[in-house]
């Protein structure tokens, strides 16, 4: 067990305590996800800590497999607080739909003008003080190394436009279960996968800014979208313990499917 996860076990009750009354919806989450989660993975985290106990966050993650959610979810739970993704509307249907509505995520209806509708949704939540999610790639990577392609800049509208802490984090694990790019599923119980949290990303000066009146141009969402993401790939250069590339994997001309949780256009 890492000094993080010694900390956290330490803390478990009071964090149960600080999440008060679950609704019905959470409470099945809590019941299929956290012991599904725990037969796939052996979660290990590292700077648990900097996930703040309450207040609002906006938790920026890299994706690297369809399974990847669950384990976040874990991430984000066992520090006490509860995940609230973005999700692509499609998986909003029937009763699956009410169980996720009810339990707070939220639905992103990408490529229309609903998608606005979205991340206003989005920044009532963090409004509220809640802990959001978004994998701002929008899907799985298609980068063969599995380093972040470029970004969606919803992430970047959101870490300006509302006072959440901007946290950065990085997992690298769950593409050993499920392989996107091969389409491959080896259910081998207990996969390693590991999580590192960043500090958070100060973004004061920019915020400030945009209050006084600077507009959010295509520019400036590029460039703190890019800042963040550049956070996520250096701490996964840390987990795998090799060098990032410069940049970023180049998305696909081709409109990429939004097939997990946690994306914004």
């Amino acid at each position: 067990m890492t000094e993080d996860q010694s900390a956290g076990a330490q803390h478990r009750a009071r964090a149960l305590h600080e999440r008060g009354r679950l609704p019905w919806s959470l409470k099945l989450a809590v019941v299929v996800i956290h012991p599904v989660a725990s037969l796939l993975f052996r979660l290990r985290y590292r700077h648990g800590e900097r996930l703040p106990r309450t207040g609002p966050v906006l938790l920026v993650a890299n994706h690297v497999s369809v399974l990847d959610p669950l384990a976040c979810a874990r991430l984000v739970y066992d520090h006490g607080r509860i995940p609230h993704f973005l999700a692509k509307e499609a998986v909003f249907k029937g009763l699956a739909g009410r169980i996720l509505r009810d339990a707070g995520q939220i639905p992103v209806a990408r490529g229309s003008s609903e998608a606005k509708g979205s991340l206003a949704a989005a920044v009532a939540d963090l409004e509220a003080g809640n802990v959001v999610v978004i994998y701002p790639e929008g899907s799985v990577t298609r980068d063969e190394r599995w380093w972040p392609m470029q970004a969606r800049t919803g992430v970047a509208r959101l870490a300006l436009t509302t006072d959440a802490v901007v946290l950065p984090v990085a997992q690298w694990g769950p593409q050993r279960v499920h392989d996107y790019h091969t389409k491959q599923l080896r259910l081998r119980p207990r996969t390693p996968t590991e999580y590192s949290l960043g500090e958070p990303v100060d973004l004061g000066a920019l915020r400030a800014e945009v209050r006084a009146g600077r507009p959010l141009t295509p520019e400036l969402l590029r460039e703190t979208t890019d800042l963040i993401m550049g956070r996520v790939r250096d701490l996964l250069a840390e987990l795998r313990g090799e060098p990032a590339p410069p940049g970023f994997a180049a998305r696909p001309r081709r409109r990429l499917s939004g097939d997990v949780p946690g994306s914004a256009a």
